[in-house]
């Protein structure tokens, strides 16, 4: 399965111009409010017409310019979940399913699929109520299995988990993960919470002012961002200037400290980023002395703010978090970072 998207449209003064390539699985459109996200799936639904470009889904084109193609929304078999899902609320869950089978003429066919779909998302015993009636994550199961009732070749989720409480988010979202897996083809899942992008999706695509500015296997950009804006929407809170001094080895002036690195620095490097977990008060490898400053308490974790011994004192203070329940000393002397997460940043 593959997706390749290579689209421009404006909107009044923003401008959406995104080149984008998935090869299955769960890819994850990560981006602030106003990014692009929504406009970018509209666009691959039908939705909303590119002003240029093209969109090919599984070999088939659903939009090109150039050559005057653009299939409806109904012709391109694509499932949009809506931040809202909305469902029909005059609909009891049964009526809702099944319009996504009204292109199904055979009646037993329509009844084994609505069938199906009841037991895939768990729905058995609701299917006289309406969404008045039903959970939030009822209401999402729902909708997904009016979704997945015509069995598009796409499916794509805008913010699934954005109006649940954060207890619920957490059940439906292992609920969701599931029910990609097993439904097995392509999905795009926007969302502005990059927790949620890490646990949900394969690869992520990086969306800042209508541009992607990255895109790569989960872990493998969350290691290694490569720039200031990748490293901030993927939660980097200490993200500083820094030049090269050595093949493997920056300095950061605002800190006054060097660091060695596990990759091979640029000569173009800018700045690095280190995650607020990964300072430690047992590392050896950069290590340098620290003054704590502020300490926050939270359910599972405290937030340290600290300085280093000779910063410059109008740079701002560095995040460290650690979790409860390990043998740490909130107020040690020194703290390291190991050199592989040293974010070299380079844009």
């Amino acid at each position: 399965m593959s997706l390749i998207v290579n689209i421009k449209k404006r909107l009044g003064s923003f401008y959406l111009d995104v080149s984008l390539e998935s090869g299955g699985g769960v890819t994850g459109l990560l981006g602030s409010s106003g990014s692009g996200k929504s406009v970018t799936l509209m666009c691959i639904a039908g939705i909303v017409r590119p002003d240029s470009g093209k969109i090919i889904l599984n070999g088939e084109t659903l939009f090109d310019s150039e050559r005057h193609i653009n299939l409806t929304p109904q012709r391109r078999r694509t499932g949009y979940l809506f931040q809202n899902y909305a469902l029909f609320p005059n609909m009891t869950v049964r009526q809702n399913i099944l319009c996504g089978l009204h292109n199904e003429r055979i009646k037993s066919k329509r009844e084994n699929i609505f069938d199906k779909m009841i037991g895939l998302m768990d729905l058995r015993g609701l299917e006289k109520l309406k969404p008045s009636q039903l959970s939030g994550g009822q209401q999402q199961r729902v909708a997904l299995a009016r979704i997945l009732a015509g069995n598009p070749s796409l499916l794509m989720l805008d913010e699934p988990f954005s109006a649940l409480d954060s207890h619920l988010r957490e059940q439906v979202q292992t609920e969701t993960q599931r029910l990609l897996k097993e439904y097995g083809k392509e999905s795009i899942l926007v969302t502005h919470n990059r927790d949620e992008a890490y646990q949900m999706c394969d690869s992520i695509a990086l969306i800042d002012s209508g541009n992607i500015i990255a895109h790569n296997e989960t872990k493998k950009l969350f290691a290694n961002p490569g720039s200031r804006k990748a490293a901030i929407l993927t939660g980097c809170k200490n993200i500083v200037n820094a030049k090269k001094t050595g093949e493997r080895s920056v300095y950061v002036p605002e800190w006054d400290v060097e660091f060695t690195t596990t990759e091979p620095v640029r000569d173009d490097v800018l700045a690095v980023g280190i995650r607020a977990r990964h300072f430690d008060q047992k590392t050896a490898q950069n290590r340098y002395p620290v003054r704590i400053i502020e300490e926050t308490e939270n359910l599972f974790e405290y937030k340290i703010q600290f300085r280093y011994e000779n910063q410059h004192p109008e740079s701002k203070h560095i995040l460290w978090i650690t979790s409860k329940g390990k043998d740490t000393e909130r107020s040690p002397s020194a703290l390291g970072v190991t050199g592989e997460d040293i974010l070299l940043l380079y844009m």
